[in-house]
């Protein structure tokens, strides 16, 4: 006897869509939930590293109540002013447990997984309650918004950015307030929400808040007699908002910007990474369609590809503007959209790597706030403009007059030109070396204490942060000197920013062995350098794992400084109590 299928209610369509997210973010994760520890994605493994370490911070703060907006486990004695450095406190904390049971490497893939698949849900949500009639309309913006190119790249390394799903609430719940009976009401949510952001990433908080005001100046500037009924209650709820949400991250905004190593203004390193006017027509390295080698110099790195839509989204997102072109809504969303994409090309317009003309972004780059912003992820904002025109575009089409059978068709064969090149495959990884014996056995215990650090060697640093990843794994058990953060120039605050602390004589020697492969004679100039660095580290120990690339120049040069090292387990170690006391 046949059973029949349960029906299919709304409810279980909803869950099959949230679903689809799910298992999507799943797929591209794959290659890293396969080996959380030992797996981190390809060319670049720092930034990994970095958030690994704020999630064991995190246990602190929940654990040991240290104090959340600053750390001098990392960088000691000057320590790391953290709400200068995004330490994902609304992401951390939570998973406190995760961390605990399995460490911090698992939670990173773990946010990661639930940031792609939360962000495509939160749209999908927003956008099938309040914007189209539609469900598929909602999946297929949702999915844009969720699984773009741009979203797939910082998947690689930033899951700080990737974890948008506060973002469209905040949006909605703009919209709301230009319209809100209870705009006092509205404005304390409005404010909630975007406490809960600056937690999670400040800049992402400052896209929206832009995007929010480009687009309102848009519709208002096509329908002036709005702002008669609007400015009301967008006042008073915006006050509100300003005085609760003021409240609540005023001091965590003093200490990022006034309190102990605060710095003003982004390293010159990454201040002028800017789209390549290309990469809007180019796919994504981490998708269908892409490709690594076509993609060099269209973006600053491969976790940078902030626009790559490729050519045949690029085109169908230019003809949905014309042919919804009579909605102000539209019209809204391409100037949007637009402008925001002319702000990411940088302080130098280029076309395949060949400069063009100076951008604007070059008057804007040291306005307050703005002097902190990366301009190429300005593209993440047409991103999401792009997904909203293909959820309005499919919802529209329903009203064509054509039959539903060749409707389904064509909506179908737009969709599969339109998101087939640039479907995500599973990011690509590499090996890292394990975390040392020494450190997991817990043998640095009777070495190290308290106010002392122990010192990986290469010394931590923007290009070497396996460091940071020992500390991490014993939820900052010790205090390293070192290692990759953005701090003001020379450990002086207010100093512009640049990404390390201050200079020292031991971690460049060190790092440059490392890249050459070369044991350099030192002279006394240097070893009194080096020396005076463990003073001022308060070096307990120097611990080299013997499986270190170049690691026998790294122990020969080391022993130059302060005489035979001992194995213990798979790491040489020297003990420098002594030599770190002496002043």
């Amino acid at each position: 006897m046949l059973h029949r299928l349960p029906p299919w209610t709304p409810r279980r369509r909803h869950l099959a869509v949230v679903g689809g997210f799910l298992l999507a973010a799943l797929w591209v994760t794959s290659r890293i939930w396969a080996d959380p520890a030992g797996r981190v994605a390809t060319l670049y493994s720092s930034d990994p590293a970095q958030v690994q370490f704020f999630l064991a911070h995190s246990v602190r703060v929940v654990l040991h109540g240290e104090f959340p907006f600053f750390t001098e486990q990392l960088n000691h004695p000057d320590g790391v002013n953290l709400m200068a450095n995004t330490a994902i406190l609304a992401l951390g904390i939570p998973m406190v447990p995760v961390t605990l049971l399995f460490g911090p490497a698992v939670t990173f893939v773990v946010l990661v997984t639930l940031a792609l698949a939360g962000t495509a849900t939160a749209w999908y949500v927003v956008l099938s309650r309040h914007l189209v009639g539609s469900r598929l309309a909602a999946a297929v913006g949702g999915w844009f918004c969720g699984f773009s190119p741009a979203m797939l790249s910082h998947a690689n390394w930033h899951p700080n950015i990737v974890s948008q799903f506060l973002v469209p609430f905040i949006v909605w719940r703009v919209l709301v307030i230009t319209r809100s009976r209870r705009p006092y009401r509205d404005g304390a949510l409005l404010a909630l929400l975007v406490t809960a952001q600056a937690f999670i990433n400040e800049e992402i908080l400052l896209f929206t808040a832009l995007a929010c005001g480009v687009f309102l100046l848009a519709v208002l500037a096509q329908r002036p007699r709005l702002w008669s009924t609007a400015w009301r209650p967008l006042g008073r709820a915006l006050a509100t908002c300003a005085v609760v949400a003021g409240s609540l991250l005023a001091y965590p905004l003093y200490v990022q910007f006034a309190g102990p190593m605060a710095y003003h203004g982004l390293s010159d390193a990454v201040r002028d990474y800017g789209n390549d006017v290309a990469a809007f027509v180019a796919s994504g390295s981490p998708t269908l369609g892409g490709s690594e080698r076509a993609n060099v110099n269209l973006a600053p790195n491969y976790s940078e590809e902030n626009a790559f839509f490729g050519w045949s989204l690029a085109l169908i997102a230019v003809g949905i503007v014309l042919w919804l072109r009579h909605e102000v809504v539209v019209r809204a969303l391409a100037v949007t959209g637009l402008f925001f994409a002319v702000l990411s090309l940088g302080e130098r317009i280029s076309w395949w790597d060949r400069e063009i003309v100076t951008g604007p972004w070059n008057w804007l780059v040291r306005l307050p706030l703005l002097d902190a912003v990366v301009p190429t992820r300005f593209g993440l904002i047409t991103t999401v403009v792009v997904g909203l025109l293909l959820g309005f575009a499919v919802d529209r089409s329903r009203a064509l007059p054509v039959q539903r059978g060749a409707l389904r068709t064509l909506t179908a064969a737009g969709l599969v030109l339109a998101l087939l090149p640039i479907a995500p495959m599973p990011l690509q990884v590499t090996e890292r070396p394990p975390v040392p014996d020494f450190i997991t056995a817990g043998r640095w215990r009777g070495y190290v204490g308290p106010d002392q650090t122990l010192v990986p060697i290469p010394v931590p640093s923007m290009g070497n942060t396996h460091g940071m990843r020992w500390a991490a794994a014993t939820n900052l058990g010790f205090k390293i000197p070192g290692g990759y953060f953005l701090a003001p120039r020379n450990g002086n605050t207010g100093d512009p920013g640049r990404f390390g602390g201050r200079p020292s004589g031991m971690g460049p020697l060190l790092a440059e062995v490392v890249t050459t492969g070369r044991t350099p004679r030192l002279d006394d100039r240097q070893r009194r350098r080096s020396l005076d660095d463990l003073r001022h580290w308060r070096a307990a120990i120097l611990v080299l794992p013997v499986d270190q690339h170049h690691a026998e120049p790294l122990r020969q040069t080391v022993e130059q400084l302060v005489g035979p090292g001992r194995r213990e387990l798979d790491v040489w170690v020297w003990d420098v109590r002594t030599v770190s006391a002496r002043r």
